[in-house]
């Protein structure tokens, strides 16, 4: 019987990813490294086994759903509230610099000002999963500077949020092709006007706020 595409993938996927993260231990290196390296192999641009693209793509976006759920039972409301002052003016001003250093970088190489800004962007922020697990493996999660650590990447991914909304309300007067009467059919309410800047951001900060509210109240009891 021939192989279906999800069970060579998944093979190939978690075979690679145990042998490759077995030798980054051996080499004293985090198994992140092997897990890497076994995603390039079994990609579009190295010979040998090509794992289903659409498929691969949907068991990754599966894979960072289950590992942002095991942060959220790692982390809470309180511990991020007791590490504000030190994570949001920290993280707000890292990647307003980082983004700075990546767009002024890309302009001297004579890229568009929209792609330095998403390059910038994609710069500053760093993976909220890895440095979890880099934190879990050193057992330092629950210490004042783990807690740091997580409260600063919680900002950031709070942060990205918003700016990735943001970015079609900006697409025009960055160069980008997105048109008006696109941004009207995105299925976004058109209460809220979402192909202007105002009415982005609105939605969004509502979207977060009944997204909080539900987990802060409904989740915590039930």
């Amino acid at each position: 019987m021939p192989h279906t595409p999800l069970i060579a993938t998944l093979v190939a996927g978690l075979g690679l990813a145990f042998i490759l993260g077995t030798l980054a231990n051996r080499l004293r290196l985090s198994p992140l490294v092997g897990y890497l390296l076994a995603g390039v192999l079994i990609g579009p641009f190295t010979p040998g086994f090509v794992a289903d693209q659409a498929l691969a793509r949907q068991l990754a976006e599966l894979g960072v759903i289950l590992l942002m759920f095991g942060i959220g039972l790692h982390f809470s409301l309180h511990d991020l509230l007791s590490v504000r002052t030190i994570a949001v003016p920290g993280a707000f001003g890292q990647m307003a610099l980082v983004t700075s250093l990546g767009f002024i970088v890309t302009q001297a190489i004579g890229w568009p000002i929209g792609a330095g800004l998403v390059f910038g962007l994609a710069l500053s922020v760093a993976s909220t999963v890895v440095v979890l697990r880099a934190l879990q493996e050193k057992r330092q999660l629950e210490t004042d500077g783990g807690r740091i650590a997580v409260g600063w990447l919680v900002v950031e991914d709070v942060a990205m949020i918003l700016a990735l909304v943001l970015l079609p309300a900006f697409a025009d007067v960055l160069g980008g092709t997105a048109n008006r009467a696109e941004r009207e059919n995105s299925g976004m309410l058109t209460f809220f006007e979402p192909h202007t800047i105002s009415g982005a951001l609105g939605l969004t900060l509502a979207k977060l706020a009944t997204f909080f509210a539900l987990m802060a109240i409904v989740g915590r009891r039930v």
